[in-house]
């Protein structure tokens, strides 16, 4: 990619706001070199680094179309933040999990402060210490960044020796929710062993709510036996479980 001086590029934008299309895409061409910069900025992110790239062009395309040769500012000083934030809103837009302006706002805020602080103390800050120089709470601190955190599966391999592949779920761990899990599972095998009137019962008092005298009045038995069966279906389910 050619180098132009001050002088040629402000040779080439003057000859674009006449209208040259041929200087609009040698001055694009030019200036590629500023997409790649900013691109490099974004490597490591889920997305393709091509589709970034292209996205980064259409905001050089939008700075180079945009930008005012009365303006006493270099080209480039105009241009980068254009190409960045064109790149931002596509990233933002792509995004599987969509979080407000707000809270992305901070998000920004916390990881410039602790760029800051990292500089200013050599070391790593702490959220804390984040929360008390932007004068946010620590829990503002810790909900901003767990929102511009991207999205991963369960089913994201972690480790793979060829053989066995184990996946981000193999390393979750919660015994309430895995109780839960079997407790659910065994209910469900514990009514499919129930007759078909025990059955509809069970839905209608605990699924429904439905008191027992309009549970009789609307399969047409008694209240009374309405209780029985329901006593003999608990208990059918209590010695399952």
């Amino acid at each position: 990619m050619p180098k132009l001086s001050g002088t040629e590029q402000f040779e080439l934008m003057k000859k674009i706001k006449a209208g040259d299309t041929q200087a609009r895409e040698d001055f694009a061409i030019c200036n590629m070199r500023l997409v790649l910069s900013v691109v490099q900025r974004f490597m490591g992110r889920k997305e393709n680094v091509d589709d970034i790239f292209q996205v980064g062009c259409v905001g050089l395309m939008k700075a180079i179309d945009n930008f005012d040769v009365n303006l006493n500012v270099r080209f480039s000083t105009y241009a980068v933040p254009m190409i960045i934030g064109e790149i931002k809103r596509f990233l933002r837009d792509n995004n599987s999990v969509r979080v407000s302006r707000s809270l992305r706002d901070i998000a920004y805020k916390v990881l410039k402060a602790r760029e800051h602080l990292m500089k200013e103390n050599s070391c790593e800050p702490s959220s804390d210490e984040i929360a008390k120089s932007l004068d946010i709470s620590l829990k503002d601190v810790a909900v901003a960044l767990e929102a511009i955190s991207d999205p991963l599966s369960l089913c994201e391999p972690v480790y793979d020796d060829g053989e066995d592949t184990i996946y981000l779920m193999d390393q979750i761990s919660d015994g309430d929710h895995q109780q839960k899990y079997f407790e659910d599972i065994t209910l469900k095998q514990a009514l499919k062993g129930l007759d078909k009137r025990e059955k509809q019962i069970v839905l209608m008092r605990y699924y429904i709510g439905k008191t027992q005298m309009e549970v009789a009045d609307e399969i047409g038995i008694s209240q009374a036996q309405v209780s029985r069966l329901e006593k003999n279906a608990i208990e059918s389910i209590k010695k399952y479980f």
